[in-house]
């Protein structure tokens, strides 16, 4: 009996060690995307918002952060839903490479009207093994209600990326997708046809940009 309760102690204290594990190391990843979400912000606003700065510069900045701090091709993939696996590879590195040209150029625009407000992070909540969501808002000067930003952060506990932000409950990467999907459905199915698509669209912004 006595080493029927001794096994019975050493169990319930094994599973109680693991939950406080898997709970500090649940608090070190948020806090970890916390920081990391801080970081970005902090490095966008400094390169995008300052307003000497001509817009192509702050495309050029942008696109060496958004590379590194994005899931790029994550959100590509899923952002072209089930038409990536019919798209052929050279299908696949165009869009890609058009995607990202709409995203940067996109995300620019956006910081600059955000321009001298701030990004307040509020709580961060672990959603499984890999993701966690950042909670945040930016402050809207004379009292104008703030801006709801949520971001999805992938990571290993060692690097971290990010894979959707959501504005005021709309995610980025659902909406393009919802987006694109009508375009291929328009287009008879076709990757081809979005990609044309992009082409025109990115030409434009590009064209916006210089």
């Amino acid at each position: 009996m006595i080493n029927r309760f001794g096994l019975v102690g050493a169990l319930i204290g094994f599973i109680a060690f693991s939950g406080l594990s898997f709970s500090a190391r649940a608090a070190e990843i948020e806090e970890g995307s916390r920081q990391f979400i801080q970081a970005v912000a902090d490095q966008a606003i400094k390169s995008l918002t300052a307003k000497d700065t001509a817009k192509a510069a702050r495309v050029t900045q942008f696109r060496i952060l958004f590379n590194e701090k994005f899931a790029v091709k994550s959100i590509g993939k899923f952002v072209l839903g089930r038409h990536w696996n019919k798209a052929s590879e050279a299908e696949k590195e165009e869009y890609l490479g058009l995607f990202e040209d709409l995203m940067v150029i996109s995300y620019v625009d956006r910081f600059k009207s955000y321009a001298g407000e701030a990004l307040s992070l509020k709580d961060a909540r672990q959603e499984n093994e890999t993701t966690v969501t950042v909670f945040s808002e930016i402050k809207r000067p004379g009292g104008a209600k703030p801006i709801r930003v949520n971001w999805r952060v992938g990571t290993n506990g060692t690097i971290y990326k990010i894979l959707d932000v959501v504005v005021e409950g709309t995610s980025m990467s659902s909406t393009l997708r919802s987006d694109f999907g009508s375009i291929v459905r328009q287009k008879n199915g076709e990757v081809a046809g979005l990609i044309e698509e992009l082409k025109k669209k990115t030409t434009l912004l590009k064209a916006d940009s210089q």
